[in-house]
């Protein structure tokens, strides 16, 4: 996909995973925050746009509640302008920032005021997975003849916890891992959060950190986030932290995604395929935790601070 997106005449391609990274440890750490200084409980993921608009539109009383941290690709962006810019001498306006996304949400979400930084768009455009593809064949590449390029630097270096974002469970799962090691000082040796992967609409847990019980649910699909609400709403729900993504399956069920006719869908589960290869390439990844990214190190280092900071 690199090779083919420079030969489309992208000048740099990086890895929004490295995005979802910084994310994880934005949010990770507003949740210990919230957790540790009786905040507004449960705190709910908002890297999911259609969900966010869903909130907004639906129970407007209950936004305290949503983490105020931007999804991935929008926080990429704002580092790309900002960080990465400085670095490298560039004038942040003449940086065109394109995300290829799953989801069709996301180009409303780049347009939105909040999201800009001395008044330029974080993300200037955004094109499906769908239309990428599009664009692959109409230029006439051979997708499938490219030789692998690697993502420019440093942008381009994730963890496992960074590629699971797009799975249903996947924000909740990387999340615990940092705010586990954050909360105890201790070191993480079971990764995998079982409790929360799975295709079930709604999934609720009891997550041990140290000496605590941390509740937590995960919903996909609005039909199912609904339900959660109204839980909230009546004030039944006791979590204390809580996922929610708005299409069936997460991200890789976004409606930018390609679609696969009815005869591959009555033999392949197509979300499972899918789930299991983001699984994979988190068990299979050398750094499994957000925090331990140097990239995310070095950014800290040299240009944020620390997580949370004004």
């Amino acid at each position: 996909m690199v090779t083919a997106l420079k030969k489309l005449g992208f000048r740099k391609v990086f890895d929004t995973n490295t995005g979802a990274d910084l994310t994880i440890m934005e949010e990770a750490n507003e949740f210990v925050e919230r957790f540790k200084n009786k905040g507004t409980l449960p705190m709910i993921t908002s890297c999911s746009p259609g969900w966010v608009k869903y909130i907004e539109m639906n129970y407007p009383e209950l936004l305290p509640h949503l983490s105020t941290c931007k999804s991935p690709h929008e926080m990429f962006g704002s580092i790309l302008k900002s960080y990465y810019a400085e670095k490298n001498g560039i004038d942040p306006k003449k940086i065109f920032v394109v995300s290829v996304m799953p989801c069709i949400a996301k180009k409303f979400e780049r347009q939105r005021e909040e999201l800009k930084n001395d008044e330029l768009d974080n993300v200037d455009c955004v094109i499906t997975t769908r239309e990428l593809a599009r664009m692959i064949k109409q230029a006439g590449i051979e997708f499938t003849d490219l030789e692998d390029s690697q993502f420019d630097s440093p942008m381009g270096e994730a963890s496992g916890a960074g590629a699971i974002f797009g799975t249903t469970g996947g924000v909740m799962e990387a999340a615990l891992r940092t705010a586990y090691e954050w909360i105890t000082g201790e070191e993480l040796k079971k990764l995998n959060f079982e409790e929360v992967r799975g295709k079930e609409g709604i999934k609720k847990a009891t997550i041990k950190i140290g000496d605590l019980d941390v509740k937590v649910a995960v919903a996909h699909g609005l039909g199912n986030a609904q339900e959660i609400m109204e839980e909230m709403k009546s004030g039944k729900a006791d979590y204390q932290f809580v996922e929610i993504m708005a299409c069936p399956g997460g991200c890789i069920m976004g409606g930018g995604q390609p679609i696969k006719s009815a005869k591959i869908r009555m033999t392949v589960d197509v979300r499972k395929k899918r789930a299991d290869a983001l699984y994979t390439i988190d068990e299979k990844s050398v750094i499994r935790k957000s925090h331990e990214n140097p990239v995310m190190k070095k950014l800290y280092e040299e240009y944020l601070g620390k997580p949370r900071k004004p």
